[in-house]
Protein backbone atom coordinates (compact mmCIF):
# COMPACT_ATOMS: atom_id res chain seq x y z
CA UNK A 1 0.00 0.00 0.00
CA UNK A 2 1.39 3.39 -0.97
CA UNK A 3 1.25 5.92 1.82
CA UNK A 4 3.31 9.00 2.59
CA UNK A 5 3.40 10.82 5.92
CA UNK A 6 3.40 14.61 5.86
CA UNK A 7 3.41 14.30 9.64
CA UNK A 8 3.89 11.13 11.67
CA UNK A 9 3.12 10.49 15.33
CA UNK A 10 5.92 10.52 17.89
CA UNK A 11 4.22 8.80 20.83
CA UNK A 12 5.96 9.03 24.20
CA UNK A 13 7.38 5.90 25.75
CA UNK A 14 4.65 3.75 27.30
CA UNK A 15 4.23 4.05 31.06
CA UNK A 16 4.41 1.23 33.56
CA UNK A 17 0.99 -0.41 33.33
CA UNK A 18 1.88 -2.91 36.02
CA UNK A 19 2.03 -0.17 38.65
CA UNK A 20 -1.42 1.06 37.61
CA UNK A 21 -2.87 -2.45 37.61
CA UNK A 22 -1.42 -3.24 41.03
CA UNK A 23 -2.68 0.00 42.56
CA UNK A 24 -6.20 -0.47 41.23
CA UNK A 25 -6.22 -4.11 42.37
CA UNK A 26 -5.15 -2.99 45.85
CA UNK A 27 -7.99 -0.45 46.04
CA UNK A 28 -10.60 -2.93 44.81
CA UNK A 29 -9.45 -5.62 47.24
CA UNK A 30 -9.52 -3.12 50.11
CA UNK A 31 -13.06 -2.01 49.28
CA UNK A 32 -14.25 -5.59 48.82
CA UNK A 33 -12.93 -6.44 52.29
CA UNK A 34 -13.57 -3.21 54.23
CA UNK A 35 -16.46 -1.79 52.23
CA UNK A 36 -17.79 1.60 53.39
CA UNK A 37 -14.81 2.36 55.63
CA UNK A 38 -12.45 1.90 52.70
CA UNK A 39 -14.66 3.92 50.35
CA UNK A 40 -14.72 6.83 52.79
CA UNK A 41 -10.94 6.68 53.15
CA UNK A 42 -10.39 6.84 49.38
CA UNK A 43 -13.00 9.60 49.00
CA UNK A 44 -10.97 11.70 51.46
CA UNK A 45 -7.67 10.81 49.82
CA UNK A 46 -8.58 11.24 46.16
CA UNK A 47 -11.53 13.66 46.15
CA UNK A 48 -11.11 15.48 49.50
CA UNK A 49 -14.74 14.55 50.20
CA UNK A 50 -15.54 14.63 53.90
CA UNK A 51 -19.34 14.50 53.86
CA UNK A 52 -20.83 11.60 55.84
CA UNK A 53 -23.35 11.04 53.05
CA UNK A 54 -22.63 9.99 49.49
CA UNK A 55 -26.21 9.84 48.26
CA UNK A 56 -27.51 13.14 46.89
CA UNK A 57 -30.70 14.28 48.61
CA UNK A 58 -33.92 15.20 46.83
CA UNK A 59 -33.63 18.70 48.32
CA UNK A 60 -30.24 19.20 46.70
CA UNK A 61 -31.54 17.94 43.35
CA UNK A 62 -34.48 20.38 43.49
CA UNK A 63 -32.20 23.26 44.52
CA UNK A 64 -29.82 22.66 41.62
CA UNK A 65 -32.68 22.38 39.12
CA UNK A 66 -34.15 25.64 40.41
CA UNK A 67 -30.90 27.58 40.12
CA UNK A 68 -29.69 26.48 36.68
CA UNK A 69 -30.42 28.74 33.67
CA UNK A 70 -33.47 27.85 31.63
CA UNK A 71 -31.36 27.97 28.47
CA UNK A 72 -29.21 25.12 29.75
CA UNK A 73 -32.25 23.08 30.71
CA UNK A 74 -33.83 23.65 27.30
CA UNK A 75 -30.61 22.67 25.50
CA UNK A 76 -30.30 19.58 27.65
CA UNK A 77 -33.91 18.61 26.95
CA UNK A 78 -33.22 18.84 23.20
CA UNK A 79 -30.16 16.59 23.40
CA UNK A 80 -31.96 14.16 25.72
CA UNK A 81 -34.85 13.88 23.27
CA UNK A 82 -32.56 13.19 20.30
CA UNK A 83 -30.57 10.48 22.07
CA UNK A 84 -33.62 8.76 23.54
CA UNK A 85 -35.54 8.94 20.25
CA UNK A 86 -32.68 7.19 18.46
CA UNK A 87 -32.29 4.68 21.29
CA UNK A 88 -36.01 3.87 21.05
CA UNK A 89 -35.65 3.32 17.30
CA UNK A 90 -32.72 0.98 17.97
CA UNK A 91 -34.71 -0.88 20.64
CA UNK A 92 -37.63 -1.29 18.26
CA UNK A 93 -35.27 -2.83 15.69
CA UNK A 94 -34.59 -5.70 18.10
CA UNK A 95 -37.00 -8.58 17.96
CA UNK A 96 -38.17 -11.66 19.78
CA UNK A 97 -38.89 -14.77 17.75
CA UNK A 98 -40.12 -18.31 17.84
CA UNK A 99 -39.53 -20.68 14.96
CA UNK A 100 -40.33 -24.36 14.42
CA UNK A 101 -37.12 -25.53 12.76
CA UNK A 102 -38.55 -29.01 12.24
CA UNK A 103 -41.77 -30.66 13.41
CA UNK A 104 -41.97 -30.54 17.20
CA UNK A 105 -38.82 -28.46 17.77
CA UNK A 106 -39.58 -24.81 18.56
CA UNK A 107 -36.68 -22.47 19.28
CA UNK A 108 -36.91 -18.84 20.25
CA UNK A 109 -35.22 -15.76 21.64
CA UNK A 110 -36.31 -13.13 24.14
CA UNK A 111 -35.01 -9.63 24.86
CA UNK A 112 -34.60 -9.09 28.61
CA UNK A 113 -33.24 -5.81 30.02
CA UNK A 114 -30.50 -5.82 32.64
CA UNK A 115 -31.99 -5.49 36.11
CA UNK A 116 -29.67 -2.92 37.76
CA UNK A 117 -27.12 -0.61 36.15
CA UNK A 118 -24.61 1.87 37.51
CA UNK A 119 -23.59 4.82 35.35
CA UNK A 120 -20.45 6.79 36.13
CA UNK A 121 -19.85 10.34 34.86
CA UNK A 122 -16.29 11.69 35.17
CA UNK A 123 -15.67 15.17 36.51
CA UNK A 124 -12.00 15.89 35.91
CA UNK A 125 -10.70 18.35 33.34
CA UNK A 126 -14.07 18.44 31.58
CA UNK A 127 -17.33 17.46 33.32
CA UNK A 128 -18.95 15.37 30.60
CA UNK A 129 -22.57 16.39 31.13
CA UNK A 130 -23.77 14.61 28.00
CA UNK A 131 -22.42 11.28 29.30
CA UNK A 132 -25.46 11.14 31.60
CA UNK A 133 -27.77 11.00 28.60
CA UNK A 134 -25.64 8.44 26.81
CA UNK A 135 -25.64 6.02 29.74
CA UNK A 136 -28.55 6.68 32.12
CA UNK A 137 -31.14 7.69 29.52
CA UNK A 138 -30.15 4.86 27.19
CA UNK A 139 -30.42 2.36 30.04
CA UNK A 140 -33.90 3.64 30.83
CA UNK A 141 -35.00 3.32 27.20
CA UNK A 142 -33.72 -0.26 27.28
CA UNK A 143 -35.99 -0.97 30.25
CA UNK A 144 -33.37 -1.30 33.00
CA UNK A 145 -35.27 -1.53 36.25
CA UNK A 146 -33.03 0.54 38.54
CA UNK A 147 -30.22 2.92 37.58
CA UNK A 148 -27.67 4.49 39.94
CA UNK A 149 -25.83 7.57 38.71
CA UNK A 150 -22.52 8.67 40.22
CA UNK A 151 -20.08 11.52 39.69
CA UNK A 152 -17.17 12.88 41.71
CA UNK A 153 -17.39 16.09 43.74
CA UNK A 154 -16.40 19.18 41.79
CA UNK A 155 -15.83 21.19 44.97
CA UNK A 156 -17.00 21.26 48.58
CA UNK A 157 -20.60 21.57 47.39
CA UNK A 158 -20.51 18.23 45.59
CA UNK A 159 -21.24 17.22 42.00
CA UNK A 160 -20.96 19.83 39.26
CA UNK A 161 -24.53 21.26 39.15
CA UNK A 162 -25.08 20.67 35.43
CA UNK A 163 -23.92 17.06 35.78
CA UNK A 164 -26.18 16.48 38.77
CA UNK A 165 -29.13 17.90 36.86
CA UNK A 166 -28.27 15.80 33.81
CA UNK A 167 -28.14 12.58 35.82
CA UNK A 168 -31.51 13.28 37.44
CA UNK A 169 -33.19 14.48 34.25
CA UNK A 170 -31.90 11.41 32.39
CA UNK A 171 -33.81 9.17 34.80
CA UNK A 172 -31.33 8.00 37.44
CA UNK A 173 -33.21 6.46 40.38
CA UNK A 174 -30.46 7.33 42.87
CA UNK A 175 -27.54 9.78 42.69
CA UNK A 176 -24.22 9.47 44.53
CA UNK A 177 -21.40 11.96 44.93
CA UNK A 178 -18.44 9.63 44.56
CA UNK A 179 -15.60 9.38 42.07
CA UNK A 180 -13.01 7.16 40.48
CA UNK A 181 -12.20 3.58 41.37
CA UNK A 182 -14.17 3.81 44.62
CA UNK A 183 -17.32 4.74 42.67
CA UNK A 184 -17.11 1.71 40.40
CA UNK A 185 -16.23 -0.58 43.30
CA UNK A 186 -19.21 0.71 45.28
CA UNK A 187 -21.49 -0.05 42.36
CA UNK A 188 -20.07 -3.53 41.92
CA UNK A 189 -19.95 -4.54 45.60
CA UNK A 190 -22.91 -2.52 46.92
CA UNK A 191 -21.30 0.05 49.24
CA UNK A 192 -22.35 3.41 50.80
CA UNK A 193 -26.06 2.68 50.36
CA UNK A 194 -26.01 1.25 46.84
CA UNK A 195 -27.26 -2.22 46.04
CA UNK A 196 -24.84 -4.22 43.87
CA UNK A 197 -25.21 -3.51 40.17
CA UNK A 198 -25.46 -6.04 37.35
CA UNK A 199 -23.66 -3.71 34.93
CA UNK A 200 -21.53 -0.57 35.15
CA UNK A 201 -20.87 1.97 32.42
CA UNK A 202 -19.07 5.22 31.84
CA UNK A 203 -15.88 6.90 30.67
CA UNK A 204 -13.03 8.05 32.88
CA UNK A 205 -9.28 8.24 33.35
CA UNK A 206 -6.80 5.35 33.24
CA UNK A 207 -7.70 4.31 36.81
CA UNK A 208 -11.40 4.15 35.97
CA UNK A 209 -10.73 2.13 32.80
CA UNK A 210 -8.50 -0.29 34.71
CA UNK A 211 -11.10 -0.67 37.47
CA UNK A 212 -13.71 -1.59 34.87
CA UNK A 213 -11.36 -4.13 33.35
CA UNK A 214 -10.69 -5.79 36.70
CA UNK A 215 -14.35 -5.70 37.77
CA UNK A 216 -15.57 -7.30 34.53
CA UNK A 217 -16.99 -10.66 35.48
CA UNK A 218 -18.12 -9.46 38.88
CA UNK A 219 -20.33 -7.12 36.86
CA UNK A 220 -20.88 -6.49 33.19
CA UNK A 221 -19.36 -3.40 31.57
CA UNK A 222 -20.13 -1.34 28.50
CA UNK A 223 -16.63 -1.45 26.98
CA UNK A 224 -13.04 -0.51 27.73
CA UNK A 225 -12.32 2.94 26.35
CA UNK A 226 -8.98 4.70 26.37
CA UNK A 227 -7.97 8.16 25.16
CA UNK A 228 -10.35 9.52 22.55
CA UNK A 229 -9.44 9.47 18.83
CA UNK A 230 -10.45 11.08 15.57
CA UNK A 231 -9.61 10.19 11.98
CA UNK A 232 -10.69 12.39 9.07
CA UNK A 233 -10.77 11.15 5.47
CA UNK A 234 -10.70 14.12 3.12
CA UNK A 235 -10.04 14.79 -0.55
CA UNK A 236 -9.35 17.98 -2.51
CA UNK A 237 -13.02 19.00 -2.20
CA UNK A 238 -12.67 19.48 1.57
CA UNK A 239 -12.09 22.79 3.34
CA UNK A 240 -8.65 22.58 5.00
CA UNK A 241 -9.59 25.07 7.72
CA UNK A 242 -12.62 23.00 8.67
CA UNK A 243 -10.61 19.77 8.69
CA UNK A 244 -8.03 21.40 10.95
CA UNK A 245 -10.75 22.65 13.27
CA UNK A 246 -12.23 19.18 13.65
CA UNK A 247 -8.85 17.55 14.31
CA UNK A 248 -8.03 20.08 17.04
CA UNK A 249 -11.56 19.89 18.41
CA UNK A 250 -10.97 16.30 19.41
CA UNK A 251 -7.30 16.76 20.36
CA UNK A 252 -8.29 19.11 23.18
CA UNK A 253 -9.53 16.13 25.19
CA UNK A 254 -5.99 15.49 26.38
CA UNK A 255 -2.35 15.25 25.37
CA UNK A 256 -2.85 11.51 24.75
CA UNK A 257 -5.64 11.97 22.17
CA UNK A 258 -4.60 11.01 18.61
CA UNK A 259 -5.85 13.00 15.63
CA UNK A 260 -5.27 11.56 12.14
CA UNK A 261 -5.91 12.85 8.62
CA UNK A 262 -5.96 10.47 5.65
CA UNK A 263 -6.16 12.27 2.32
CA UNK A 264 -5.86 11.59 -1.38
CA UNK A 265 -4.60 15.17 -1.87
CA UNK A 266 -1.07 16.14 -0.83
CA UNK A 267 -2.05 19.78 -1.40
CA UNK A 268 -4.91 19.50 1.08
CA UNK A 269 -2.63 17.78 3.59
CA UNK A 270 -0.07 20.59 3.39
CA UNK A 271 -2.81 23.21 3.82
CA UNK A 272 -4.25 21.42 6.86
CA UNK A 273 -0.79 21.27 8.42
CA UNK A 274 -0.46 25.05 8.05
CA UNK A 275 -4.03 25.65 9.27
CA UNK A 276 -3.43 23.67 12.45
CA UNK A 277 -0.34 25.76 13.25
CA UNK A 278 -2.34 28.94 12.59
CA UNK A 279 -5.35 27.90 14.69
CA UNK A 280 -3.18 26.82 17.62
CA UNK A 281 -2.01 30.43 17.93
CA UNK A 282 -5.46 31.49 19.16
CA UNK A 283 -7.13 28.27 20.37
CA UNK A 284 -8.03 28.64 24.08
CA UNK A 285 -7.09 25.01 24.77
CA UNK A 286 -3.93 25.08 22.63
CA UNK A 287 -1.73 23.88 25.50
CA UNK A 288 -3.58 20.57 25.50
CA UNK A 289 -4.56 20.22 21.84
CA UNK A 290 -1.16 21.36 20.64
CA UNK A 291 0.68 18.75 22.65
CA UNK A 292 -1.68 16.02 21.42
CA UNK A 293 -1.13 17.12 17.83
CA UNK A 294 2.65 17.41 18.25
CA UNK A 295 3.03 13.90 19.66
CA UNK A 296 0.17 11.94 18.16
CA UNK A 297 -1.08 13.86 15.12
CA UNK A 298 -0.64 12.35 11.67
CA UNK A 299 -1.28 13.37 8.07
CA UNK A 300 -1.16 10.45 5.65
CA UNK A 301 -1.31 10.89 1.89
CA UNK A 302 -2.59 7.92 -0.13
CA UNK A 303 -2.97 7.33 -3.86
CA UNK A 304 -6.62 6.30 -4.02
CA UNK A 305 -9.95 6.15 -2.21
CA UNK A 306 -9.47 2.41 -1.82
CA UNK A 307 -6.19 3.00 0.02
CA UNK A 308 -7.86 5.62 2.22
CA UNK A 309 -10.42 3.00 3.26
CA UNK A 310 -7.69 0.45 3.93
CA UNK A 311 -5.71 2.84 6.14
CA UNK A 312 -8.81 3.90 8.04
CA UNK A 313 -9.89 0.32 8.64
CA UNK A 314 -6.37 -0.48 9.87
CA UNK A 315 -6.48 2.39 12.39
CA UNK A 316 -10.11 1.50 13.36
CA UNK A 317 -10.75 4.95 14.85
CA UNK A 318 -13.25 5.82 17.53
CA UNK A 319 -14.60 8.80 15.56
CA UNK A 320 -14.39 8.83 11.77
CA UNK A 321 -15.27 11.89 9.69
CA UNK A 322 -15.57 11.71 5.90
CA UNK A 323 -15.33 14.98 3.98
CA UNK A 324 -15.10 14.01 0.32
CA UNK A 325 -16.96 14.21 -2.97
CA UNK A 326 -17.77 10.47 -2.60
CA UNK A 327 -19.19 10.23 0.91
CA UNK A 328 -21.77 7.55 0.04
CA UNK A 329 -19.05 5.47 -1.63
CA UNK A 330 -17.11 5.54 1.64
CA UNK A 331 -20.22 4.77 3.71
CA UNK A 332 -20.70 1.57 1.72
CA UNK A 333 -17.10 0.38 2.17
CA UNK A 334 -15.74 1.48 5.55
CA UNK A 335 -15.89 -1.28 8.16
CA UNK A 336 -13.93 -0.40 11.31
CA UNK A 337 -15.05 2.65 13.28
CA UNK A 338 -16.95 3.57 16.42
CA UNK A 339 -19.16 6.24 14.88
CA UNK A 340 -19.18 7.75 11.39
CA UNK A 341 -19.78 11.41 10.50
CA UNK A 342 -20.55 11.95 6.82
CA UNK A 343 -20.00 15.30 5.11
CA UNK A 344 -18.66 18.58 6.39
CA UNK A 345 -22.05 19.36 7.93
CA UNK A 346 -21.47 16.62 10.52
CA UNK A 347 -18.90 16.82 13.28
CA UNK A 348 -17.79 14.74 16.25
CA UNK A 349 -18.99 17.42 18.66
CA UNK A 350 -22.57 16.82 17.52
CA UNK A 351 -22.31 13.12 18.33
CA UNK A 352 -20.51 13.82 21.59
CA UNK A 353 -23.14 16.18 22.95
CA UNK A 354 -26.49 14.98 21.70
CA UNK A 355 -27.39 14.71 18.01
CA UNK A 356 -28.74 11.25 18.84
CA UNK A 357 -26.00 8.64 18.40
CA UNK A 358 -24.15 7.44 21.49
CA UNK A 359 -20.73 8.90 22.33
CA UNK A 360 -19.36 5.96 24.37
CA UNK A 361 -17.29 4.30 21.65
CA UNK A 362 -14.43 1.81 21.16
CA UNK A 363 -10.84 3.12 21.11
CA UNK A 364 -7.42 1.56 20.66
CA UNK A 365 -8.48 -0.32 17.49
CA UNK A 366 -11.29 -2.08 19.37
CA UNK A 367 -13.65 -0.98 16.57
CA UNK A 368 -12.29 -3.98 14.66
CA UNK A 369 -14.53 -6.21 16.81
CA UNK A 370 -17.10 -4.12 18.67
CA UNK A 371 -19.35 -1.14 18.39
CA UNK A 372 -20.03 1.34 21.15
CA UNK A 373 -22.61 1.68 23.88
CA UNK A 374 -26.17 1.47 22.62
CA UNK A 375 -29.55 0.39 23.89
CA UNK A 376 -28.77 -3.24 23.05
CA UNK A 377 -25.87 -3.30 25.52
CA UNK A 378 -28.41 -3.08 28.32
CA UNK A 379 -30.53 -5.90 26.86
CA UNK A 380 -29.77 -9.60 27.04
CA UNK A 381 -30.73 -11.67 24.01
CA UNK A 382 -31.54 -15.07 25.54
CA UNK A 383 -32.76 -18.26 23.90
CA UNK A 384 -35.31 -20.94 24.75
CA UNK A 385 -36.45 -24.26 23.36
CA UNK A 386 -39.54 -26.46 23.54
CA UNK A 387 -39.84 -29.98 22.08
CA UNK A 388 -42.70 -32.38 21.60
CA UNK A 389 -42.43 -35.97 22.87
CA UNK A 390 -41.88 -37.24 19.33
CA UNK A 391 -39.21 -34.63 18.54
CA UNK A 392 -37.33 -35.31 21.78
CA UNK A 393 -37.23 -39.06 21.03
CA UNK A 394 -36.29 -38.41 17.41
CA UNK A 395 -33.17 -36.38 18.18
CA UNK A 396 -32.14 -38.24 21.35
CA UNK A 397 -29.94 -40.83 19.57
CA UNK A 398 -28.15 -38.10 17.58
CA UNK A 399 -27.41 -35.98 20.63
CA UNK A 400 -26.54 -39.05 22.67
CA UNK A 401 -23.95 -40.21 20.15
CA UNK A 402 -22.31 -36.75 20.13
CA UNK A 403 -22.19 -36.85 23.94
CA UNK A 404 -20.60 -40.30 23.79
CA UNK A 405 -17.93 -39.17 21.34
CA UNK A 406 -17.04 -36.36 23.75
CA UNK A 407 -16.81 -38.79 26.65
CA UNK A 408 -19.67 -37.07 28.47
CA UNK A 409 -21.53 -40.20 29.51
CA UNK A 410 -23.85 -38.53 32.02
CA UNK A 411 -24.92 -36.16 29.25
CA UNK A 412 -25.52 -39.18 27.01
CA UNK A 413 -27.74 -40.72 29.66
CA UNK A 414 -30.04 -37.64 29.70
CA UNK A 415 -30.70 -38.29 26.01
CA UNK A 416 -31.04 -42.07 26.43
CA UNK A 417 -33.71 -41.82 29.15
CA UNK A 418 -35.76 -39.51 26.94
CA UNK A 419 -35.50 -41.94 24.04
CA UNK A 420 -37.05 -44.59 26.28
CA UNK A 421 -39.47 -42.27 28.08
CA UNK A 422 -41.16 -41.02 24.91
CA UNK A 423 -41.39 -44.34 23.06
CA UNK A 424 -44.83 -45.07 21.60
CA UNK A 425 -47.09 -46.97 24.00
CA UNK A 426 -47.13 -50.17 21.94
CA UNK A 427 -43.33 -50.18 21.76
CA UNK A 428 -43.07 -49.74 25.55
CA UNK A 429 -45.55 -52.63 26.11
CA UNK A 430 -43.65 -54.93 23.73
CA UNK A 431 -40.38 -54.02 25.49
Amino acid sequence: MARRYLKQARPPAPGDRRALEDRVRQILDDIAANRDDAVRRYAREFDRWESPEFRVSEDQIRRVARDLPETFKDDFAYAHAKVTDFAKAQRDSLGELATEIEPGIVLGQKQIPVGKAGCYIPGGKYPLISAAIMSVATAKVAGVGHVVGAAPPRDAEGIYPQTLYALHASGADELYCIGGVQALASMAFGCVGMTPRDMITGPGNAFVAEAKRQLFGTVGIDLLAGPTEILVIADDSADPALVATDLLGQAEHGPDSPAWLVTTSARLGEMVLKEIALQLETLPTAAIAGKAWENLGEIIVVDSDEEAVAVSDEYAPEHLEVQTSRDDWYLARLRNYGSLFLGEQSTVAYGDKGVGTNHTLPTGRAARYTGGLWVGKFIKTVTWQRLSDDASRRIAPIMGRICHEEGMLAHEKTADVRFARYAPKNVQEND
